[in-house]
């Protein structure tokens, strides 16, 4: 996920997302050096073990992507044997949703994995006519039946499950999975270090999510999309412990 380097902009020494998310917006804004910032990042998660890559908004923002942002970065991502399995985005209007839906269809993908702040009746139109679906991540909802309300009972739109904010929200995350069942469209695989904010992600195995769990249960599922590995600590690079947690999360799925 490339939202783990949501601290690399300001030098592992953040202070809050926000801060974060503007460092990297600004950075990864200006068309003149896109190409060799976008690339110096993809080499890396490259070199980490990963061929499939979820691609986090700061990063490729459909407020700013011009069709140049978005045909240099297919041509990095085929340069470099990447996939991308979602669109992490927060769109909040029908313009930037439409956005989001060029951005992923550039990459072949087929599922945003965020939310959207509009009513379900502006969302489905247009992802029905793009053939794209959207995940909703849980962040606030404290329990499956508030994000199963918020999802409804159209397929287009099913779950982003966040096992991290499951257990910031003192909810079990493997219980979460059982209870959205087949609504699940995609997993962003995470611990952190304890229930209530602040939201402190860690490698897995060092906090409170049983993440090992929520891999059987996913497997019980027979679900079949992609899993996230995610990690966004805000005074460290995380690279080597996200190159650490891939190697088990492979050996957990063989």
């Amino acid at each position: 996920m490339s939202a783990n380097y949501v601290a690399r902009e300001v030098g592992f020494d953040m202070h809050g997302w926000g801060h974060g998310d503007r460092a990297t917006n600004d950075r990864f804004r200006p068309l003149e050096t896109f190409r060799e910032r976008l690339e110096e990042l993809l080499v890396k998660v490259r070199t980490l073990g990963f061929d499939t890559v979820d691609v986090w908004s700061a990063h490729l923002n459909p407020e700013w992507a011009t069709d140049e942002h978005l045909e240099i970065a297919r041509t990095l991502l085929d340069r470099h044997g990447l996939r991308v399995a979602s669109l992490a985005v927060w769109p909040d209007s029908v313009a930037g949703l439409e956005r989001a839906c060029d951005i992923a269809e550039t990459f072949g993908a087929s599922l945003l994995g965020g939310g959207v702040a509009l009513d379900r009746e502006l969302i489905l139109p247009v992802l029905r006519e793009r053939g794209i679906r959207l995940g909703i991540e849980n962040h606030p909802e404290r329990t499956p039946a508030e994000l199963l309300a918020k999802i409804g009972g159209d397929e287009t739109i099913g779950a982003t499950v966040d096992t991290g904010w499951w257990a910031t929200q003192g909810y079990d995350a493997v219980r979460a999975i059982e209870e959205l069942g087949e609504r699940v469209l995609h997993v962003h695989l995470k611990d952190v270090l304890s229930s209530g904010e602040p939201h402190e992600t860690c490698r897995w195995g060092d906090g409170i999510v049983d993440v090992e769990g929520c891999v059987r249960a996913l497997q019980r599922l027979e679900y079949a999309g992609a899993i996230t590995v995610e990690h966004e600590p805000e005074d460290h690079d995380p690279s080597e412990e996200c190159r650490e947690m891939l190697t088990v999360l492979r050996a957990w799925l063989r």
